[in-house]
């Protein structure tokens, strides 16, 4: 089945051609990853598929018996909703089953309502409709994607969050509505590691068609099995996932340099034969002379653009930036604790945490940027520190987007001498960051987000930095600049700190993995990510084994007298009054949905003269139970963990 269809699709904004004949379409089976430059239009090609951005010419064939939902970098929500009240927005009758399920519930917990016949009624009806309609799946499973993606408190206003917390509510609901296809744009960004592998794992095995814009290459490489990249106006399509595109692409572009190096060894032949002053007279020669101006003539699109990344670095001292017994906290919440190292020259350095574990304040804290709660923090004389934190807040100054990009980058420098000696000017040098002479006398306000954290990374760089910290680097930019700027740290002369998410580039990027964990501690780990994820499986399995060695031991002493460590008594939470209840209500759930289960085997065992659609209804009804089952004792395990 076909979910769309693009036939010579136009788009041009005047200064930037995005779409010069675009055609592809999307079948049910497909996870397509949409790839290009910043700037290429990819975003703008979703807007167009979803409806919300107008094309110049061709058309775009939606096909009407689907569904499809588009999520944007920055969805719209209602401030005063709730999270679970914004993730059923959709919904209809079975959001507002599950709403007025929980009011009785609310009334009936209070003393003077315990046997209040009405309300008890009332939630007879509901809960029978409930099952009418299947809403207690949607609830548990709406509580597990949410929990997934680092969301836990359910009542919460969403006009109280921050945008990266949005935007995974958004995330949750496109999820929940489980629609024919999914238009994603950037679905990774404001996640942390361990929500980018549950994500990629749930897509992995979704059954609809998945249309995405992703800078994560792990991400790409596991979800996606088709990739289409947008190059100047030109749709290419290749078969595979992103290592088969990056192989591909390759072999394409050996093929395309030895086909224009024939054609210039051909045309510079034929040149040299009519400077000889050959006579045009025979038709033979005429057909010759005719030829060598269709070679002249002929065009090849080069290949595709690659930012060039030169710039000079400052002589760097052996003091770097010393931290001692640094903390810091907001109210109860602890965010860094006792925290002391010595940066070095040539440390390599990856910084990871879930959201909102206080990666960000470190790197303020070590930059000065914000004072410690405690201890000392002391930067070397020799050391320019260069930020590229992660909401480009030095283009969010009063005026700054008002300014074009050429005089963005003057402000640092009207000319800059690169790691090769050679001195060049500003242009030149945004030429290499791939902005057009056009684009270069743009206003920074009408550059895509992608570009503007692309010109925000120039100026960074062109402050010739000894000490680059790069906070969430990969958010925006496209995975073309994100494999140049890997390059360009491998190189870099001097220390170099990363916040990220993206498995990938840590993996590129870093020697030495930083992670926050409880109560602010920052333990050090060697090597990449990878290898920090080996780390925490053999400590994974360690535990396992301990505490496997802990039940045998009470087994063989069935007197003594189990304490809790105060490791496990920290980590330990209790349930909420809201999820106690919750969990009772899910024992009692699973004990239907596994009778109803019963109930569908045994019609299916016991039907022999049941006709062809009365069998295909009871299994797929048996599929839906046994998918509920597996829902709701994923969320009832869930929190057994602290019940």
């Amino acid at each position: 089945m076909t979910i769309f269809t693009l036939q010579s699709v136009k788009k041009d904004f005047g200064i930037k051609e995005i779409l010069k004949d675009g055609s592809f379409s999307l079948d049910a089976a497909d996870k397509v990853g949409l790839i290009g430059m910043n700037g290429s239009g990819k975003s703008t090609l979703l807007k167009m598929i979803a409806g919300l951005e107008p094309i110049d010419g061709g058309q775009i064939l939606l096909n009407p018996g689907v569904t499809t939902i588009y999520l944007p970098q920055q969805p719209e929500m209602e401030p005063e909703r709730t999270v679970l009240e914004q993730v059923f927005a959709d919904s209809g009758e079975q959001m507002q089953l599950v709403r007025d399920y929980e009011e009785i519930s609310e009334k009936l917990a209070r003393p003077e309502n315990n046997d209040s016949a009405e309300l008890l009624n009332k939630l007879s009806t509901v809960m029978q409709r409930m099952d009418a309609v299947n809403a207690w799946d949607l609830e548990t499973k709406s509580k597990i994607i949410l929990t997934k993606l680092g969301i836990h408190d359910f009542e919460a206003k969403v006009g109280d969050l921050s945008g990266g917390y949005r935007k995974r509510i958004a995330l949750a609901a496109a999820l929940l509505s489980e629609p024919d296809a999914l238009l994603m744009d950037e679905p990774t960004n404001h996640l942390d590691a361990l929500s980018v592998e549950w994500l990629q794992d749930y897509l992995s095995r979704y059954r609809g068609a998945i249309l995405l814009i992703t800078h994560d290459r792990y991400f790409l490489d596991k979800v996606t099995n088709r990739i289409i990249e947008i190059d100047r106006g030109d749709i290419f399509t290749y078969s595979g996932n992103y290592s088969y595109y990056l192989e591909k692409k390759a072999l394409a572009e050996e093929s395309m340099v030895g086909t224009q190096r024939k054609h210039a060894g051909l045309l510079r032949r034929e040149l040299a034969w009519l400077q000889r002053g050959a006579k045009a007279r025979s038709t033979k020669q005429k057909a010759r002379i005719g030829r060598a101006e269709d070679l002249k003539e002929k065009e090849f699109k080069q290949i595709t653009g690659k930012v060039e990344i030169s710039t000079p670095t400052r002589r760097i001292g052996k003091k770097v930036i010393e931290v001692v017994g640094v903390s810091k906290s907001y109210g109860d919440r602890q965010l860094i604790s006792d925290f002391t190292y010595e940066f070095s020259p040539d440390d390599r350095i990856g910084i990871i945490g879930e959201n909102g574990a206080g990666k960000s304040t470190l790197m303020d804290i070590c930059t000065g940027r914000l004072a410690p709660d405690k201890g000392t923090v002391d930067i070397g004389t020799t050391i320019h520190i260069g930020y590229f934190d992660q909401h480009s807040e030095d283009l969010q100054e009063a005026g700054t987007e008002q300014l074009r990009a050429i005089d963005y980058i003057k402000e640092v420098g009207e000319y800059v001498k690169t790691a090769d000696g050679t001195q060049i000017t500003a242009s030149q040098m945004l030429e290499r960051f791939l902005f057009t002479p056009n684009q270069q006398y743009t206003p920074i306000n009408k550059l895509s987000g992608g570009e503007k954290r692309r010109l925000f990374l120039l100026r960074v760089l062109m402050s010739m930095p000894n000490v680059l910290i790069l906070d969430e680097p990969t958010n925006d930019l496209d995975v073309q600049t994100l494999g140049v700027l890997e390059e360009y740290l491998f190189e870099f002369n001097g220390c170099v700190i990363v916040v990220s998410h993206d498995r990938y580039f840590l993996d590129r990027t870093v020697e030495k993995i930083f992670a926050l964990e409880d109560k602010g501690k920052v333990r050090e780990y060697p090597g990449n990510y990878s290898v920090y994820l080996d780390y925490k499986q053999a400590e994974a399995t360690a535990d396992k084994l301990a505490a496997k060695n802990d039940r045998s031991n009470e087994k063989a002493a069935p007197t003594a007298i189990p304490v809790e460590s105060p490791k496990n008594e920290a980590k330990k939470r209790r349930l909420s009054t809201w999820e106690q209840r919750e969990f009772a209500k899910l024992e009692a759930q699973i004990a239907k949905l596994e009778a109803d289960k019963a109930k569908l085997e045994r019609e299916l065992a016991h039907s022999p003269n049941a006709g062809y659609s009365q069998l295909q209804k009871l299994a797929a009804d048996l599929e839906v139970v046994n998918k509920a089952i597996d829902t709701t004792t994923e969320r009832w395990l869930e929190l057994a963990e602290f019940a």
